[in-house]
């Protein structure tokens, strides 16, 4: 066998076993709809702000992908344009009444839709942000790809994400949580290597800024620019 096949064979190999499935990750998200505001608003807050910030700073046309109950959207700029998509039909329940409510007339549309296969044009919106989502994605590398794919040349994705541990006691943790974290819809194993890896092998885009985030920092903000033509 050649050096570069065994090259792709060792990339293949590095990559974890599909573990989660779209209508199982739908059905996890569906029954976190009614707390889902509750339990993790507050957590996952700080994150939030800063990637509206992010996605506000290049502005534009901005796709939500996870979008959820629509908890980031009121704090966007009335002047941005929004779109949001989510797998879980009740978890976009909440986010068209939270449209309705606060009478945010910047938002576009709110639609069902898998973040694998987003119906979308290449390069509509000048910002895809993806808010704790990429972890729960049966196939990340396809997402990211998608993302590329509807971003426009030189404008930004953005992300928030758990990076998982390399190895030590919480890569060992990790591992044990692993099944119980899939049930209830993400992945606990998500090394940084995944996400540079997918940069080289997309080739589109570039990191330009990776953050640490509360809690324990377990958590970061990822920027990553589409190339200019």
């Amino acid at each position: 066998m050649s050096s570069l096949s065994n090259s792709r064979a060792a990339t293949a190999d590095d990559l974890p076993v599909r573990d989660l499935d779209t209508d199982a990750v739908a059905k996890a998200y569906g029954r976190w709809a009614p707390v889902y505001d509750m339990v993790f608003g507050r957590v996952f807050a700080r994150g939030r702000s800063l990637s509206i910030e992010a996605a506000e700073r290049v502005g534009g046309r901005v796709l939500e992908v996870g979008v959820g109950t629509g908890i980031s959207l009121p704090a966007y700029r009335r002047t941005t344009r929004l779109f949001g998509v989510d797998i879980s039909e009740p978890m976009l329940e909440k986010a068209r009444e939270r449209v309705r409510a606060l009478r945010l007339q910047n938002v576009e549309g709110i639609a069902v839709m898998d973040a694998e296969h987003l119906d979308f044009q290449d390069g509509a919106f000048d910002v895809v942000v993806a808010q704790y989502v990429v972890t729960a994605v049966p196939n990340p590398e396809a997402a990211l790809d998608e993302f590329a794919r509807v971003v426009r040349p030189g404008g930004e994705i953005v992300i928030t994400t758990r990076i998982g541990a390399e190895g030590g006691l919480r890569g060992g943790l990790e591992k044990l949580f692993s099944p119980v974290a899939n049930r209830l819809g993400w992945r606990t194993e998500f090394p940084w290597s995944r996400y540079t890896r997918w940069a080289e092998q997309n080739g589109t885009v570039s990191i330009v800024e990776r953050r640490p985030l509360p809690p324990l920092g377990h958590f970061c903000l990822l920027r990553l620019r589409k190339v200019a033509n």
